[in-house]
């Protein structure tokens, strides 16, 4: 196999650039991450990420597992939902409306994660949304949007909405739908999603106690997000999703490096 030089991930193939070619890694890592934790939802739902240097991004095409991706697999779009090279399969038409919303919109956010969980889905279709019961959802909150479900996402008049109610947050919680996250790369996008499912998760199974909950004090509530958003906002000293090459090595240990093909 001829190849275009060396990434972090080895050879690149020779029909693409180490720029798109750790991006494509990056990126079925990522969809091989969200299959190990449980959040992958057959082939409904989806995740992005830009070219670096260019307005076209990836996807996964529509009829892979996410189990099943690869990197060679994903699929390049531009702007206008034109697939770009050969593939044996589409792209779902309502990920591309979600995703091109936020890409078309900003060359920050690089990456877009979307989920369809079951505790992502609880806390969407409370009208209360995320509760400020626990820190992990408190440490949150700064960065938390919300928009109201409009049906399945094949409208592209959507996208300004969207885009609007996503605003300046890096998770937008799709109202009767699921969650989405953002992020300037794939594993700020991955940790965005990690820490609003687990806080999802919190929120479902302390509801279900069925027992009086202790909620912490106004003040203290205003302290605790104040700090997240110092913490995890950008120039924070946890903004740097230092842990994303952590992730890769757990990826490789507990499924080997095939995502890499």
């Amino acid at each position: 196999m001829s190849t275009a030089g060396l990434s972090k991930y080895g050879p690149v193939p020779s029909e693409y650039t180490p720029e798109e070619w750790e991006a494509r890694c990056d990126l079925a890592a990522c969809y091989r991450l969200v299959d190990y934790y449980g959040w992958s939802d057959l082939f409904g739902t989806h995740i992005s990420l830009r070219v670096p240097g260019t307005d076209h991004f990836l996807l996964n095409p529509y009829g892979m597992l996410f189990g099943e991706i690869t990197a060679s697999s994903l699929v390049k779009v531009d702007q206008d939902g034109n697939m770009l090279g050969e593939s044996d399969y589409p792209i779902n038409p309502a990920g591309f409306t979600i995703h091109s919303a936020v890409h078309m919109s900003s060359h920050e956010m690089n990456a877009v994660l979307h989920t369809h969980t079951r505790a992502g889905n609880a806390v969407a279709c409370m009208e209360e949304g995320l509760l400020p019961y626990h820190q992990k959802a408190l440490t949150l909150m700064a960065f938390v949007s919300y928009h109201d479900y409009e049906s399945v996402a094949l409208d592209h008049d959507e996208r300004a909405r969207l885009v609007k109610d996503l605003d300046n947050g890096r998770i937008l919680v799709l109202r009767n739908h699921g969650l989405l996250s953002v992020g300037e790369t794939i594993g700020e996008a991955f940790f965005w999603m990690y820490r609003m499912e687990m806080a999802c998760q919190y929120q479902v199974d302390i509801l279900s106690m069925g027992q009086k909950l202790k909620l912490p004090s106004k003040e203290v509530q205003d302290y605790t997000i104040e700090m997240g958003r110092k913490l995890f906002g950008k120039g924070g000293s946890a903004s740097k999703n230092m842990q994303w090459p952590a992730m890769i090595r757990k990826l490789e240990t507990e499924v080997g490096t095939g995502w890499r093909n």
